[in-house]
């Protein structure tokens, strides 16, 4: 499982992120803080928009690497 974290700053960044997250055929995780949100929930990751979150993947897919990078905080 790989961390990385990123930050959404708007609806249309949502919906990018989550577009490429339901691609994935393995599960995708947000957290921010104690929560933990499905990537491939649209309002779910909405509720986290302005914030840094940290993404796990427990698989790879190059496409949705590509997304998290244009993301990526730091």
């Amino acid at each position: 499982m790989e961390n990385k974290v990123i930050r959404l700053c708007a609806p249309e960044d949502v919906k990018e992120f989550v577009s490429a997250a339901e691609k994935c055929d393995f599960d995708i995780d947000v957290i921010y803080n104690r929560i933990i949100v499905d990537a491939k929930s649209f309002l779910g990751v909405l509720g986290l928009v302005s914030n840094p979150v940290t993404v796990a993947c427990r698989g790879y897919d190059s496409t949705f690497e590509n997304t998290i990078k244009k993301f990526a905080v730091g």
